[in-house]
C-alpha cells in the first residue's frame, strides 16, 4: 500500500519533468527542445530497467533490445503504405497495407516487447549473479542479431526510413510522469516487495512463500514493456533508424545514468538521467569547441564516453549505491518531519 513518502515521492520527482516544457517554451530553441525529448524518452528507458534490475537486484543488459523491439513494431504498424514499399520492399503482405495512428502503433509496440520478454524470459529468472548477467548479455545479442537480419521487417543492417514524426516533448514529458507513477506503484506492490526480499535474501524469502522464478518475470515484463514504449517514442522522434541503434553503446549510456544515481530508487533513476544527460550535452559541446577552436594537433574524439566511463568507476567505488543511496527522495528526514508515515 502507498504511504505519505510514495506520494510525496512521485510529485517531487515529476517537478522538474513537468518544468521542462516550460523552460525549453522560455528559451525558444529547437536544440533545446530535442534534448528535453531525449532526456524524458531517456528517463522511461532508466525507470525501465530500475524496475527489474533495483528490485531484483539482477544486472540485465538485455533491455534495449527490448526498446528496438517496440521500436521496429511501432515503425512497422505506422509507416504510411506509400512508404513501405520503398523502405520495406520485402514487408509481409499481411502488414503492407497496415497504417495504425503512431500512438496506437507506440502501445502496440510496448504491448509486442512485453510478450516476446513473457516467452524467452521465464527460463531465464531461475539464474542469479554471473549467470544471469551473462545470459541477459546473450539476449541482446540475439535480439540485435534478429534485427540485423530479419530484413523483411527491420530493412536489415541499413538504416530503415519514413516514419512519421508524432513524438513531441509534451507526449515524451507526459509519458515519463505516467511511467514514474508505474514505477513507484511496483515498488510498493506486493510482488516489488517480495522481490526485493529476493534480493535482500534468497533463502529466507523463498523458505516464506515467495516465488522466485515468477516475481523475476514480473520484473521483467514490465522492464520490457516500458523499454518497447520508450522505443516507440524514440522511433516517432527520430524517423529514421538502423539495429545498431539498440545496442552496446545505448546500453551503457542507460546503464551509466541509473548506476550514478542509484539503481535501488526511483528517485535514483530520475536523477541519474537528469544528471548524466546533461553532463552528456556539456561534455559533447566542450567537445566540440575544443576540435573547432583546434586547440591540440589532432581532434579529440570520445571525451564524452570516457568522462562517463570514469564517473561509473567513481560512483561504485565512492558510493555503490549512488549519489541518492537506498532511500526515495520522499523519504529524507527533512520530508518525514512534515509528512509522517501514514498509510494513505
Amino acid at each position: 500500500m502507498l504511504n505519505r513518502q510514495s506520494v510525496l515521492t512521485f510529485f517531487l520527482l515529476i517537478v522538474p519533468i513537468l518544468l521542462l516544457p516550460g523552460a525549453v517554451g522560455i528559451m525558444d530553441q529547437r536544440f533545446m527542445q530535442r534534448i528535453a525529448t531525449v532526456l524524458c524518452i531517456n528517463l522511461i528507458l532508466v525507470l525501465g530497467l530500475q524496475v527489474f534490475m533495483g528490485n531484483s537486484g539482477i544486472l540485465s543488459f538485455a533491455h534495449i533490445g527490448f526498446m528496438g523491439i517496440g521500436a521496429y513494431t511501432s515503425a512497422v504498424l505506422a509507416m504510411p503504405v506509400r512508404m513501405k514499399s520503398m523502405a520495406l520492399p520485402d514487408l509481409y503482405s499481411c502488414l503492407a497495407t497496415i497504417e495504425l495512428s503512431p500512438i496506437l502503433a507506440i502501445l502496440i509496440g510496448a504491448l509486442v516487447a512485453g510478450l516476446v520478454a513473457a516467452l524467452v524470459s521465464y527460463p531465464l529468472m531461475r539464474l542469479s549473479d554471473a549467470a544471469a548477467v551473462i545470459t541477459s548479455f546473450a539476449l541482446l545479442v540475439v535480439i540485435h542479431t534478429i534485427m540485423v537480419h530479419w530484413s523483411a521487417l527491420t530493412n536489415g543492417p541499413r538504416t530503415l526510413f519514413g516514419l512519421k514524426s508524432a513524438t513531441n516533448l509534451y507526449l515524451a514529458a507526459g509519458s515519463a510522469v505516467v511511467m514514474v507513477a508505474l514505477a513507484l506503484f511496483f515498488k510498493e506492490s506486493r510482488a516489488g516487495v517480495l522481490l526485493r526480499a529476493v534480493r535482500d535474501d534468497e533463502i529466507a524469502a523463498v523458505g516464506m512463500g515467495a516465488h522466485l522464478s515468477r516475481l523475476r518475470w514480473y520484473g521483467f515484463i514490465l522492464s520490457a514493456l516500458m523499454a518497447g514504449f520508450a522505443g516507440g517514442l524514440w522511433a516517432h522522434f527520430i524517423t529514421s533508424f538502423s539495429p545498431n541503434a539498440f545496442y552496446l553503446k545505448e546500453t551503457f549510456v542507460i546503464l551509466g545514468m541509473l548506476i550514478i544515481g542509484g539503481s535501488l530508487t526511483v528517485s535514483g533513476a530520475v536523477f541519474g538521467t537528469f544528471a548524466v544527460t546533461i553532463a552528456y550535452e556539456l561534455l559533447r559541446f566542450t567537445e566540440s569547441s575544443i576540435n573547432i577552436a583546434q586547440l591540440f594537433p589532432k581532434p579529440v574524439v570520445g571525451l564524452t564516453e570516457v568522462v562517463l566511463a570514469c564517473a561509473m568507476i567513481a560512483t561504485l567505488i565512492l558510493k555503490p549505491g549512488g549519489i541518492m543511496g537506498a532511500r526515495e527522495i520522499g523519504h529524507w528526514n527533512i520530508f518525514r518531519k512534515f509528512f509522517p508515515d501514514k498509510n494513505v
